[in-house]
């Protein structure tokens, strides 16, 4: 049973995140002008007391009552909607890390998405790729393949090969014997990696090429389809990897996962030598 710490503690946790949410909040309210926020004619021939934006201000500019915008602030309600979050992150003119960082403290979904998976990989990350000796790869938040340097294409015959059908690691792994001939332990990978696809886009189940593609790995992969309505979900934490290919023979790799700071649905793998 658990003590009475212990309830403390879960029933302070949402006070503290609400809290900070409002503090946040209204740090970026007094660091707001109002010329940036477009009330510029309200600052001319007045004396402002008030750094930045008024509370009211704010409220007008989000089609909120004062009254809310003054609760959201000194952490008394939580339910406020994604819909509001992203109007007062608009009024405040929030750059892209600050919007990120307010939804994360609300624990909401941005409604107004950035749509990262339609931006071209930057030059850089792709020098990176290229740079390491080892078998490298960058997988979007689908899976595809999007940059793959020259140790990974002679890994993963099949896949990452210049004219193959697959450049998806789900289809490849669960839709091609290539696959089940390559990787040593070919079922408990495949089951592993449905859990940490789940966990991966969890965040993207509404986007419809998620859905069409679950739908059709399902029909495709009875292996999949089981695995898929476990709703097992783990993280994709790296760990030893085994290989049997055609050529170098028995392989084993130790994966290191890493994410590109500012594309967090970009996905670089690199397999070392164990």
């Amino acid at each position: 049973m658990p003590s009475d710490d212990a309830r403390q503690d879960k029933t302070l946790k949402p006070d503290i995140k609400r809290k900070a949410l409002g503090e946040f909040i209204k740090s970026q309210r007094e660091q707001i002008s109002p010329t940036l926020a477009g009330l510029g004619h309200l600052s001319h021939g007045t004396r402002r007391r008030t750094p930045g934006l008024r509370r009211e201000e704010v409220a007008q500019l989000c089609g909120i009552s004062v009254t809310w915008y003054t609760w959201i602030e000194q952490g008394r309600t939580d339910s406020i909607s994604p819909q509001a979050l992203a109007r007062i992150a608009d009024a405040l003119h929030l750059p892209r890390a600050k919007r990120t960082y307010l939804f994360e403290l609300a624990e909401k979904k941005d409604p107004v998405h950035q749509e990262d998976h339609t931006e071209s990989i930057a030059p850089e990350i792709l020098d990176v790729v290229r740079s390491i000796r080892q078998p490298a790869y960058v997988l979007d938040r689908y899976w595809n393949a999007l940059a793959c340097n020259a140790p990974a294409r002679k890994l993963f015959t099949g896949w990452l090969t210049a004219g193959s059908e697959y450049g998806n690691l789900l289809f490849f792994t669960f839709c091609t014997t290539a696959s089940q001939e390559l990787i040593t332990d070919w079922e408990q990978r495949a089951r592993r990696l449905v859990a940490e696809f789940r966990a991966d886009c969890g965040q993207y189940l509404d986007d419809p090429q998620i859905k069409t593609m679950v739908e059709e790995l399902s029909a495709r992969s009875a292996l999949f389809k089981r695995a898929w309505s476990l709703q097992d979900v783990v993280e994709r934490e790296g760990g030893k990897r085994l290989f049997r290919h055609p050529v170098q023979g028995e392989l084993t790799y130790q994966q290191v996962n890493f994410r590109v700071a500012n594309r967090p649905d970009l996905k670089l793998i690199t397999l070392m030598p164990v």
